[in-house]
């Protein structure tokens, strides 16, 4: 029993470590368990009252959510590897009856002061691998805390571009630019701003997928709102004169079909074209890619 327990309690440590490196420094950043967790919080947003009231916290709560789950897991395959072993192999405080504090509960009191590198000292290992061990589970929560800090700190930046992108193709559907203003070398170089955008976004995605699962309450800020306008402005630019506009076109019509392949790869599922990928975006983000996200009714 002490091997299977042990031997359960270093799978489910290495699961988790596998998880984290997947999907925070993988260069696909695919994580299998953290992205079924944040897709579940996302689909438990739907459950509501007010149309998409809740779904603004259901990014940040995914990501709470995932954390607290590779913590938890985490804890507790340590903790099934010190069970076993208590208490012959542990030294206890002055005040603690060691056949009193050896159960599973010890354990995991045990194993989660440790992640936490807290350090109480109450409870403490005696035996030879055990006391390696113990520093090992520290230095995993120090990379989990570091690795955690540094996931938030690069997912904002990638929501603040998607925003961004968002924002810039509204201001172009405000403008009301008709088709002879788009046929310029200004309008070939609006056009080259755009792909350039959007080939940002794309890589965004792959890198930072849970960003998908952040909600932009704003429509003049939601990406899946503005897309429309985007597919719009390469579908005409392509009926240009001028050399340039017309290839820049291209190049933005490409871009927007790399960014669906990896919507509908990685997220919808559709199998569809891109205008069929970005409707399915839209709907799932509550946005309806509505006559108003053309050129044509601004």
């Amino acid at each position: 029993m002490t091997w299977i327990l042990t031997l359960v309690g270093a799978a489910m440590v290495l699961f988790i470590l596998r998880d984290i490196f997947h999907t925070l420094w993988h260069p696909t950043r695919h994580g299998g368990l953290s992205r079924l967790v944040m897709r579940a919080v996302w689909r438990l947003s739907a459950f509501r009252t007010t149309p998409w009231q809740p779904a603004g916290l259901s990014g940040p709560m995914g990501m709470m959510a995932v954390v607290a789950f590779w913590a938890v897991v985490m804890a507790v395959g340590w903790g099934l590897i010190y069970w076993p072993r208590m208490p012959e192999d542990f030294s206890y405080a002055a005040g603690l009856t060691p056949s009193e504090h050896a159960g599973p509960l010890d354990a995991l009191y045990y194993s989660l002061v440790t992640l936490a590198t807290l350090g109480l000292g109450d409870i403490a290992p005696t035996s030879g691998w055990l006391r390696v061990l113990a520093p090992m589970e520290a230095l995993v929560g120090f990379a989990l805390l570091s690795a955690t800090v540094a996931w938030i700190l690069g997912i904002y930046p990638a929501l603040a571009r998607r925003r961004a992108l968002a924002l810039r193709l509204s201001h172009v559907r405000r403008s009301r630019a008709d088709s002879q203003a788009l046929d310029s070398a200004g309008g070939a170089a609006l056009l080259d701003g755009l792909a350039s955008a959007v080939a940002t976004i794309t890589v965004d995605f792959l890198q930072y997928a849970e960003s998908y699962y952040f909600f932009d309450g704003d429509e003049t800020t939601s990406l899946p709102r503005q897309l429309g306008h985007a597919v719009d402005l390469a579908d005409q630019a392509a009926r240009a004169d001028h050399p340039d506009v017309r290839l820049s076109s291209s190049v933005l019509r490409t871009a927007l079909e790399d960014l669906a392949t990896v919507l509908d790869e990685r997220f919808l599922r559709t199998g569809g074209p891109p205008d069929r990928v970005f409707a399915a975006y839209a709907d799932d983000h509550g946005r309806s890619q509505g006559p108003d996200a053309g050129t044509g009714s601004s």
